[in-house]
């Protein structure tokens, strides 16, 4: 008999995304679940950070989650049989200081998620890194560009704009180190 083997991230995101859709509910899927979807993996998170785009009441929220096997736990949503669980930031959808971000529709297996672009998951942990000091979203910022085509120069003016030069000149000599086979970052 084979082992149980739980879905992976990108399943659940998709599960959760389609749930969402059903009740109406239009959703983001932003934070290390995203970067984990644009890393390929390289980069694992244990939660899913879903931004609401329009306010809605706790119940149909709840009833959405519960119709996949979540139930609320304090701030967030848990399913028994998953190490994943989901959170609902509070919006606007934003990364850094820049509040136009347009979410783009990626299809992940069978399903389709509301996320960030790889561009915008990439600053997105580089934001965690640039404002809180956040090493593992470092981590998770170079395995997506090394996995993805990122503008260095939009990266950098944007960079610039959150007044982090010297940080986004550590992200680029990281990039830079990988793609020379460097060894691969810890998750």
């Amino acid at each position: 008999m084979k082992a149980f083997r739980p879905p992976q991230l990108p399943a659940v995101a998709a599960t959760v995304a389609a749930a969402l859709r059903r009740a109406g509910i239009s959703a983001v899927l932003t934070g290390g679940a995203c970067a984990a979807i644009h890393s390929h993996g390289a980069y694992e998170s244990s939660d899913l950070d879903f931004i609401l785009e329009r306010e809605t009441t706790q119940r149909v929220l709840e009833d959405a989650m519960g119709s996949v096997g979540f139930q609320r736990d304090g701030d967030r949503y848990v399913h028994t049989a998953l190490p994943f669980w989901v959170e609902f930031p509070r919006g606007p959808l934003g990364i850094g200081r820049d509040l136009d971000v347009k979410p783009v529709e990626i299809r992940v297996g069978h399903g389709r998620v509301r996320t960030l672009s790889a561009f915008d998951s990439c600053r997105d942990r580089l934001a965690a890194f640039y404002h809180w000091a956040d090493r593992q979203a470092l981590d998770a910022a170079v395995e997506i560009a090394h996995r993805k085509k990122i503008d260095p120069t939009r990266l950098r003016a944007w960079s610039e704009k959150e007044g982090a030069s010297s940080k986004f000149e550590e992200f680029r000599r990281r990039v830079s180190g990988r793609s020379r086979g460097a060894p691969k970052s810890a998750r």
